[in-house]
């Protein structure tokens, strides 16, 4: 198994939290699931899913560009 480090805004951590607490579960297993489901997706549905996220965070990733 490999440990990575994802950096987040106060923001999102608090967002993820919420739904960890939501789903009784912690948080790195949210993150866990939710890594094992968007990699287990067919490849049309990833990318719908992808282009969804961006659009939706575009004036964000431009703010922190």
């Amino acid at each position: 198994m490999v440990t990575i480090t994802v950096t987040l805004s106060e923001d999102h951590l608090e967002k993820l939290q919420n739904l960890a607490k939501q789903f009784n579960i912690p948080t790195e297993e949210l993150l866990r699931v939710s890594f094992e489901e968007l990699v287990a997706r067919p490849q049309e549905d990833f990318q719908k899913a992808l282009e969804y996220v961006l659009d939706t965070y575009k004036e964000l990733y431009k703010r922190l560009a």
